[in-house]
């Protein structure tokens, strides 16, 4: 009986302490389900304040400029990874990197693909 004392409180703090995984995921799966619908509007809300203001040409609002990069369906999440206040989400169709804002997950950048010994790159990016 008094093992089981000690092991629940050490479950119980260790479960507080790991990274929220389906937060950034359900973030990204939002984002590409707005993009899908066509609801650019949407989906720029999703993205972070940076992000969205480096997306457009000028004289282009951010949804104009999402709709011509045309991106991809993202598929199914393959995989979170999570780091402080960023997170990288894997989907079947697409890398995205996210940022953690007081009011939830935010897109830094999407249409993302791994390039030989540097860096991702980018569609959408801040």
């Amino acid at each position: 009986m008094r093992t089981l004392l000690i092991v629940v409180p050490a479950l119980a703090l260790a479960a507080g302490c790991a990274p929220d995984m389906a937060a950034p995921a359900q973030a990204a799966e939002r984002f590409h389900a707005a993009v899908s619908a066509h609801r650019e509007d949407a989906a720029c809300a999703m993205l972070t304040r940076k992000t969205a203001e480096k997306l457009p040409d000028p004289g282009q609002s951010c949804a104009e400029a999402l709709r011509e990069v045309g991106l991809g369906p993202g598929g199914s999440v393959t995989s979170v990874s999570v780091w402080g206040e960023d997170a990288q989400v894997r989907l079947a169709g697409d890398t995205l990197f996210l940022h953690r804002f007081s009011d939830g997950w935010r897109v830094r950048a999407a249409g993302c693909e791994p390039v030989a010994d540097l860096p991702y790159e980018c569609e959408v990016e801040d």
